[in-house]
């Protein structure tokens, strides 16, 4: 199997949903499946995590479950095949649930006529139809002007640049899917649409009170939230730069820089960033990637990012495995050159409760490559100094040994990092000798091999970690 640094999130849907299919894509690089309750029913969704569950025991891999979150997404309803839309044509979204033509629309959201106004920008189809709102009755009808037309398809997606809408970012659909993910016990939760950390706080609310495992990923594709960027990252467990709904809704040619600025603010944050939307779009058809689509995917990596992430490309597409041995490839090419690092140092400057864990995070870091460390050794229970050593970038492997086992998973998404389950902790030294057997056992480090350890002592109260080590690998 694959073992890059920065992880692969492969989407799952009709093309990829079958065992055998999974199994490849795990043995092509896959590090977590996402599921998408925008296309998924329940049932889907629990077949899934069962799958992905019988795989992780049969290949003794530790692959996480995404569960993705609709959120306030709105939609024209059905339109009659072959509507075409022509510039200063006149289209009426109404709230009855008509068939759709070029004159007028079914809009599935209830509000919009009291949230939209005169002169607001309506864009459907990823923005390929673009229309400016002329008239409202503020109830149930909005009649707006086509600036740019195309066809109008069924059940497209529509975007509101310049408006405030007054959905929640939980709706209910969210809640019935949310319901189903903690029952399930998925690792990751993320969340569509967030506009400021309040509707983070929200969701970590509800899984706090259900004692839920799930971490959150909030997804940035409102101009809102690149405002409150900060806040949001630090409300959040990890993010999510989607470029889709992103790029529609700011201009285009800000969000490359956008992407940048939020994977610098994740790293000295030590939050794990996720690269989505059409990294290699045109393999959902052909078996090689564009060029342009090669260098998105390179780029992303050089930056930074824990993992990029395939949607329609393994879920509807033609070629699942080898979208995923592609993208694996680009990968490792690029981490071969060594020049994946951090744009900005950031060691610890507070004394707080975790001052001391951190500084040990970051000199195993420093420490590692000034060495030439073959490894970085940690023991956690929390993941704590996982996600901080990862966002180090170290240019060693990051191997991690957890009693927890639904943290093995989690950390699947994290960049440069490897888990085993070890839960024999009796004293330091046995416990260290013992998983110096496993790396070795492994193929992760040979006999004269330097490996950085750190730990907490004494190793049985599962404390803050507070010593490093540097070892040489001796022979047995």
């Amino acid at each position: 199997m694959a073992y890059n640094k920065a992880k692969i999130l492969a989407t799952l849907g009709p093309a990829s949903s079958d065992y055998e299919v999974m199994k490849k894509m795990v043995e092509a690089g896959v590090n977590v499946f996402r599921i998408n309750f925008s296309h998924s029913d329940h049932d889907n969704a629990r077949a899934i995590v069962e799958k992905v569950r019988k795989l992780n025991e049969e290949m003794q891999t530790n692959i996480a479950v995404l569960a993705d979150l609709q959120g306030p997404k709105l939609r024209v309803g059905e339109v009659e095949e072959g509507a075409v839309l022509k510039k200063d044509d006149i289209l009426k979204f109404t709230n009855k649930d008509v068939q759709g033509s070029a004159k007028q629309v079914f809009m599935t959201y209830k509000q919009f006529a009291a949230d939209v106004r005169v002169g607001d920008r309506i864009l459907i189809d990823d923005g390929k139809i673009m229309l400016e709102a002329v008239k409202s009755n503020g109830i149930d009808e909005v009649e707006a002007k086509v600036i740019q037309g195309g066809p109008l398809k069924s059940r497209k997606g529509v975007n509101l640049p310049n408006t405030r809408i007054s959905l929640p970012c939980l709706t209910d659909k969210d809640l019935a899917d949310l319901e189903v993910a903690m029952e399930c016990a998925v690792e990751w939760v993320a969340l569509s649409f967030v506009r400021n950390p309040n509707d983070v706080y929200e969701l970590r609310d509800i899984l706090q009170k259900n004692n839920a495992p799930c971490h959150i990923i909030s997804k940035i594709e409102k101009p809102e939230a690149v405002v409150e960027i900060d806040e949001i990252i630090e409300a959040s467990d990890g993010i999510m730069v989607a470029r889709g709904d992103l790029g529609v809704e700011v201009p285009m040619q800000g969000v490359p820089l956008i992407q940048k600025m939020i994977v610098n603010k994740c790293h000295l944050a030590a939050k794990p960033v996720v690269i989505a939307t059409q990294m290699m779009e045109s393999m959902i058809e052909n078996l090689t990637p564009s060029r342009a689509e090669v260098n998105d995917v390179a780029n992303s990596v050089l930056d930074g990012a824990d993992a990029v992430m395939l949607s329609g490309e393994t879920s509807v597409g033609k070629n699942p495995v080898e979208v995923v041995a592609a993208m694996s490839k680009i990968i490792a090419h690029v981490e071969e050159s060594g020049q994946v690092q951090v744009k900005e140092e950031n060691p610890p400057r507070y004394r707080n409760k975790r001052f001391i864990t951190d500084s040990i995070c970051y000199n195993a870091s420093k420490v590692a490559d000034q060495v030439g460390a073959a490894a970085i050794l940690t023991m956690t229970f929390s993941g704590y100094t996982a996600f901080k050593i990862s966002a180090h970038r170290p240019q060693t492997a990051i191997i991690l040994f957890t009693a927890n086992r639904s943290i093995l998973n989690t950390m699947s998404l994290l960049w440069g990092v490897r888990g085993y389950y070890y839960d024999k902790m009796v004293s330091t030294d046995e416990t260290f000798a013992d998983i110096k057997k496993i790396v070795r056992e492994e193929g992760i480090v040979s006999e004269g091999d330097l490996v950085v350890k750190i730990a907490s002592m004494p190793i049985h109260e599962k404390g803050m970690t507070n010593m490093l080590k540097i070892e040489s690998i001796e022979e047995d």
